[in-house]
Formats: C-alpha cells, sequence, structure tokens
C-alpha cells in the first residue's frame, strides 16, 4: 500500500494584533513523515523542520510546527508562508496586519498660542496609527465657538477672535486600539481692556455704604482708575478700591450728598484703554406694581405699588391710559399729561369732557396719558415704601396700562415699567344697595361677603348663599 501524502490541517487565514503583543501562526500539517516543513517571508527562510533560521531573537517555533513572533512591531505586518517541502511544494499563507495605536505627533504652536483680537488662527493636529485614527476638536469646559460641542477635522480654524474664543483646546486621536490620544492647545487672546458694570446706577443714602462695581476683563491684566467726574479718586478713609481678580470695587463709606453723582472706571493695558460710568444715586429705585391684576369693580382700580429708597417718598406721578396697540411712551409723558383729581387736593379740570356714557364714566383719546401727583403722607422711613389708589372714572371690561414714577429728596426715579389690569364687566355695587335697605353698616361688615369677579354674573350657587344669609341677618333683626 502506498503512503498517504502529506496534507494541511490548518487554512490559509488573516490575523490581526496590537503593536507589543505575541503574533501567534498556526501550522498544523499530517502526514509529513520525512517531509521537512519550513516558514518563509517572501524569500527569507524563518524556519526549516524543527531548526530555526532567523536570526530574529523574537521567533521561536511553538507547538509542532507553529510560528510565534514576541514584541510585534508594525514592520512585521505581511504574508507568512507554511510550506511542506514536497516535489511540487504545498503552503498555506497567512496575513498579518499590525494594529498600532492612535499618536499625535504634531499640534500647531507647541501647545501655547497667542492671538490679537479680531484676528484668525488655525490650528492643525497631526496623528498615526493602524488603522488610520480620527481626529476631533473639543474644548474644555465650554463648547466650540460655532456652538458645537466636536469638530471632526484635523484642522480647527477660529474666525475673527475674542476673549470669549479663548481657552484650552482639545486634539484627540483614536482609531479604536487602545486608548485614545489627546492633546492640547492653549488660546489666549491679546485685547484691549473689556469692561462691564455690576449695576449702572447704584442707589444709596446718607450715612449708608455705596459698592460701584466694574467687571475688567482684558490680557494682559489692566490698570484700573477710578473717577469722581474728572476728578482723579484716591484711597481715602471714606474711599477704598478693591481687586479681585477681574472684579474691581469702588467702596464708599457713610455716604454724604455730595457723593452722589457720576463715577467712571478706566482701564489701561499695552493694547489700548476703555472707560465705563456709573451714577451713585439717592434717588428713588423703580416701582414696582403690587395690586391684582383684575379688579372687582367694573368703573374702579385700586393700584398700589412698592418703592425701595434710602430716603423718604415726598410724592408719586401716576400715569394710566386705556391700553393701545402701541407699545411706546412718549419720552415727554409728563409734559404731555395732564392733571387728575385727587381726595382733599384741587386740581385742573382741563380732564374732564364734556360728555359721558351710559354709566357717567369719563371718556378720552385711547392713546392719551392721564397723571395724578399723589403726596405720600405720612412720610415713610421704611426702604421699602408703598402706596395705593383708586382710579375712577373707568369703563367696565376694559383694560389699562399704568406707570409710576417716585420722588424723595434727591429727585425723580426712573418711570416703572408697564403695569396692565383690567375691570370687571360687574360688581357689588347694586348688591350693595339693596342690603343697605335692610342692614346697617355694621351688620353688613358681618356678612363678611367675599366676592369672586369674572366676566360674567355670580354663579347660581353663590346667589343661593347670599340669599340665605341676607335672610338670616334680616330675620334676626325684626326678632
Amino acid at each position: 500500500m502506498s503512503k498517504p501524502e502529506p496534507s494541511f490541517i490548518s487554512r490559509s487565514e488573516t490575523f490581526k494584533f496590537v503593536a507589543g503583543d505575541t503574533i501567534r501562526l498556526p501550522c498544523e500539517v499530517a502526514n509529513v513523515d520525512n517531509y521537512i516543513v519550513a516558514w518563509k517571508r517572501g524569500i527569507a527562510i524563518i524556519s526549516a523542520g524543527n531548526v530555526k533560521v532567523t536570526p530574529d531573537p523574537r521567533v521561536r517555533l511553538g507547538n509542532g510546527y507553529s510560528l510565534e513572533i514576541r514584541d510585534a512591531v508594525p514592520q512585521d505586518a505581511g504574508d507568512y508562508i507554511c510550506q511542506i517541502a514536497t516535489l511540487e511544494p504545498r503552503e498555506i499563507t497567512h496575513t498579518v496586519e499590525i494594529l498600532v495605536p492612535a499618536r499625535i505627533h504634531h499640534i500647531s504652536s507647541g501647545g501655547h498660542l497667542q492671538v490679537k483680537k479680531g484676528n484668525s488662527v488655525r490650528i492643525e493636529c497631526s496623528a498615526s496609527g493602524n488603522p488610520s485614527p480620527n481626529v476631533t476638536w473639543t474644548r474644555k469646559n465650554n463648547v466650540l465657538p460655532n456652538g458645537d460641542e466636536k469638530l471632526y477635522s484635523p484642522i480647527l480654524t477660529v474666525e475673527s477672535m475674542d476673549r470669549h474664543k479663548g481657552g484650552v483646546y482639545i486634539c484627540t486621536a483614536n482609531n479604536g486600539v487602545g486608548k485614545p490620544a489627546s492633546s492640547q492647545v492653549v488660546l489666549h487672546v491679546l485685547y484691549p481692556p473689556e469692561i462691564q458694570v455690576e449695576s449702572p446706577i447704584v442707589y444709596s443714602g446718607e450715612g449708608q455704604e455705596a459698592m460701584l462695581v466694574c467687571i475688567v476683563h482684558g490680557e494682559a491684566q489692566p490698570e484700573v482708575i477710578w473717577f469722581r467726574d474728572t476728578m482723579q479718586l484716591d484711597t481715602t478713609e471714606r474711599h477704598i478700591m478693591e481687586n479681585r481678580g477681574s472684579r474691581h470695587t469702588l467702596i464708599i463709606r457713610k455716604v454724604h450728598p455730595q457723593d452722589f453723582g457720576n463715577y467712571s472706571c478706566n482701564a489701561e493695558n499695552q493694547l489700548g484703554k476703555s472707560k465705563k460710568y456709573l451714577q451713585l444715586s439717592g434717588k428713588p429705585n423703580t416701582a414696582i406694581f403690587r395690586s391684582a391684576p383684575i379688579s372687582q369693580y367694573k368703573d374702579r382700580y385700586n393700584i398700589s405699588w412698592t418703592v425701595d429708597s434710602h430716603s423718604p417718598i415726598e410724592e408719586y406721578k401716576l400715569f394710566f391710559r386705556r391700553s393701545s396697540d402701541e407699545h411706546e411712551l412718549d419720552n415727554n409723558i409728563e409734559q404731555q399729561s395732564q392733571p387728575l383729581q385727587h381726595q382733599g387736593h384741587t386740581h385742573s379740570n382741563s380732564l374732564y369732557p364734556n360728555y359721558r356714557n351710559n354709566y357717567g364714566n369719563l371718556h378720552w383719546s385711547r392713546n392719551d396719558w392721564r397723571d395724578v401727583v399723589l403726596p405720600a403722607i405720612p412720610l415713610s422711613h421704611l426702604y421699602t415704601q408703598s402706596m395705593s389708589y383708586m382710579i375712577r372714572g373707568l369703563e367696565p371690561d376694559q383694560q389699562y396700562e399704568a406707570k409710576v414714577t417716585a420722588r424723595n429728596r434727591y429727585g425723580w426715579s426712573e418711570v416703572s415699567e408697564r403695569f396692565t389690569f383690567s375691570t370687571s364687566s360687574n360688581d357689588l355695587t347694586d348688591l350693595g344697595s339693596f342690603l343697605n335697605q335692610g342692614l346697617s353698616d355694621s351688620e353688613m361688615r358681618g356678612l363678611s361677603v367675599t366676592y369672586y369677579s369674572n366676566a360674567s354674573k355670580l354663579h347660581p350657587t353663590m346667589c343661593i348663599y347670599l340669599t340665605a344669609l341676607i335672610g338670616f341677618k334680616m330675620l334676626l333683626k325684626f326678632l
């Protein structure tokens, strides 16, 4: 009987190894007997039978005829042939691919870059690896200038630099082999001082402490000088100048009347200078309306507001008109408005037109602002001071708008924000007249009836409840 021919049990394959790993290539054969099994790479012989031919110390033969190469490097990639030396050689071929983790080998500017405000900058990040890595840009603790969190490109371009675009930019290369590689660029923006005031108007009072604050940014750090009008201020017992980082503060202790006025903070560095103005004011703060937006009555509205002021408020000026589609208040509103009657005070009657509607209410042009001056009696020494006023002669189920300003010994406050309110379609006037026919004022107060205003009549359940209460009180009266 003839001997069986030698053959391969292993098949040709492609293997992927990470750099640094040990390459293991199988070569299982059958019926080789006196035949020689050899490993080749190209024309180079690696081994013949059990004898290693290559001088590479990393190479050895494993179990059977398997080939092992320690500490794989990218140069180990290629085709490896296991051959049986028959008359017509038989062989299998293994393809080896070496995976190399991503590595960043070049980044613009060496990690630090200075750019003047208004200029553009281009930063390049070069990386290598197998497979070829993806390169992305991110910004530390911030988004990129275009608002994106990440840019998929080896090149980052930033146009029109300003201080908000400075910071730490991070280049990351990742190909899925090992850990991603990263490197960063610190981008410094050189710009003239930029100033923001914490509050353009600082309100204070005599004997109080005032703090005027400017937030100053600049590269390099600017020098900051404070002025009162055109006079430079020096540190004194009452004037103290502090700075913590970019926050510069002028502290005025025990404010005097002559301290009120205009101030400025001036900042300068090698790239330029800047100035911002602030005002120290003894005037009242802007008033805030506190009343409900819907009146309980159809022809009047009790409007109320509060004002913060270190000095007592001496008087208020209230403006109101029927709402229109326009949203602008005339700058000269005080000159255009007319006075209105107020309890206990005599004002011009020029407000009142020569006609009234069916309710006896006043009419005026939709866009005409009306005003009333209200003395603050008694004067209040509280910091938060309040006032209310009943506006009469309004039309039912209409929307109105109001503004108010306040005056103390130092002048008038800014006009408040627009406040919108509405009158009801009905109120308790008719019901009150009916009750008074049979009940005294004290009895009326004893009823403690609460009226809920809306655009319709009283709910039937409420009517039944009121009727029962009225009937019970009247029955008690006549017993």
